[in-house]
């Protein structure tokens, strides 16, 4: 089982009747506060981030501002069309932790846990973000191969677009524990519920497709130093 991408809901396990222990394994990186080797699914992530590449870039992202993805949709086009390096040898890698790890929630995590609230996270009008707006595109994209097309995939700026094109999102689990006990300790959890089981709510209910690692800062440094990926981080103070 690929535990960095399997992604089911503790009711699910509790109508199948699932022992606890088979629950526990079924969480991304795991129940424990630090991430144990044992529940990193190690060969997946070298798989994810050693293919063949001539460019390989990580972009981290801590505090909250989604223009990070225009960002990650402009270097795209930059190496693609302006240098001409080959769509599938261009990897990039999306590093979000602290309030940006809220990319990578689901809907009903941002809903659940009144995250907007929890990060103070505004849309353009001022108004509290209570959903991932930032997954699916604004409209469906068109079939255009133009780069130009401002309603083609190379304009979309949306989570999914850009997963379309091949960046690699990923999710810190030492982030979702320690933002879990901020969450119960801020009443934002329903009644009763403990960190442990807000972490492992929030870890079952990720967006498609993103993988979770044990720490993000860890994980940048590995990035850089074995795999050998240039560092971006966009300042938007």
């Amino acid at each position: 089982m690929n535990r960095g991408t399997f992604i089911v809901s503790s009711a699910s396990l509790a109508a199948l009747g699932a022992a606890p222990a088979a629950a526990a394994q079924s969480v991304p990186g795991g129940t424990h506060l630090v991430e144990r080797k044992a529940d990193f699914d190690e060969a997946a992530f070298v798989r994810l981030v050693n293919k063949p590449a001539d460019i390989r870039i990580v972009v981290e992202a801590v505090s909250f501002h989604p223009p990070v993805f225009a960002n990650i949709k402009n270097a795209l086009n930059g190496l693609e069309f302006g240098f001409g390096y080959p769509e599938n040898r261009i990897s990039i890698a999306f590093a979000p932790h602290g309030p940006s790890s809220a990319f990578t929630y689901s809907d009903e995590m941002w809903s659940k846990y009144k995250l907007g609230d929890f990060f103070k996270l505004k849309d353009a009008s001022g108004n509290t973000i209570t959903s991932n707006t930032f997954l699916a595109p604004a409209k469906p994209p068109g079939s255009s191969s133009d780069p130009d097309d401002e309603n083609g995939l190379y304009q979309d700026t949306s989570i999914q677009a850009l997963q379309k094109r091949g960046v690699i999102f990923f999710t810190c689990h030492t982030a979702v524990e320690e933002q879990s006990r901020a969450l119960v300790k801020a009443g934002n959890a329903p009644s009763g519920m403990s960190p442990s089981q807000v972490a492992q709510d929030i870890l079952t209910h990720l967006i498609p497709g993103t993988h979770v690692v044990p720490s993000m800062m860890g994980t940048i440094m590995v990035l850089q130093q074995r795999y050998h990926y240039g560092y971006q981080t966009v300042d938007f103070t």
